[in-house]
């Protein structure tokens, strides 16, 4: 996805005219309209007027849509691995959903050495009465 093409979808989404977005920019309708039909390449201030009208730093909404790969590593080196696709909120949503992963598995694990416990004092209760 092109630079002008992120910065159309991304006001669309928010239900802005290209009118709300060149007052929100400090700039004309006409000026505005060139950059988003990709007629004009914005500058860095403008990309970072652009980013901040979207609450984004310019990195986030230069990789917007793109496809990342985020290698996220937890306790004891378990490392995961998720391919998502680019903006913030997504992400975190992603980080999330392994936090509960997580979360699960060391319940699991925790069942698990219960049960382990409980077995052995079987095992003991056994051979007591065996001798």
């Amino acid at each position: 996805m092109k630079f002008h093409e992120k910065i159309r979808f991304m006001r669309q989404s928010k239900n802005w005219s290209q009118e709300d977005m060149a007052e929100k920019l400090g700039m004309s309708v006409a000026g505005y309209a060139k950059i988003e039909q990709g007629r004009t390449d914005a500058n860095f201030s403008k990309l970072e007027q652009i980013a901040s009208v979207f609450d984004l730093d310019v990195v986030e909404l230069l990789s917007f849509g793109e496809k990342n790969v985020i290698c996220l590593i937890g306790d004891n080196s378990v490392i995961s691995m998720s391919q998502i696709m680019g903006s913030s909120k997504e992400l975190t949503f992603e980080m999330q959903k392994l936090q509960l992963s997580l979360k699960h598995k060391e319940d699991i694990l925790s069942q698990k050495d219960k049960e382990i416990e409980g077995l052995k004092e079987m095992i003991a209760l056994m051979k007591t009465q065996l001798v």
